[in-house]
């Protein structure tokens, strides 16, 4: 059975993480709804908070850390992340090859 202080802990760092997850989902919401930058700078800061967001998501909810035990677990997911970038990457280039001998 785990400590009180182990819960606790957990438990902050569960509530850290959904308001800034909520902060920042917020704060790219309003950014595009009110239209306070212009779109490529918009574009920008809606790519920073997601990025952010996703470190976010790996440290408070999926306890990923850069400790020596948690490295493993850390080049799976970065593993798992390369082949979908490469899969969405490829089906892109072949969508946009289609699209352009369409035209």
């Amino acid at each position: 059975m785990r400590s009180s202080s182990s819960l606790r802990r957990d438990f902050i760092t569960y509530c850290f993480g959904y308001l800034a997850a909520l902060s920042l989902t917020g704060i790219a919401f309003a950014c595009v709804f009110y239209r306070l930058l212009p779109p490529v700078q918009t574009f920008a800061l809606v790519l920073v908070l997601a990025l952010i967001q996703v470190i976010v998501h790996m440290r408070c909810f999926l306890h990923i850390s850069l400790k020596r035990s948690a490295r493993a677990d850390l080049q799976l997911i970065l593993f798992s992340a390369m082949i979908i970038l490469l899969m969405v990457g490829g089906t892109l280039v072949v969508l946009f090859n289609l699209s352009a001998r369409m035209m």
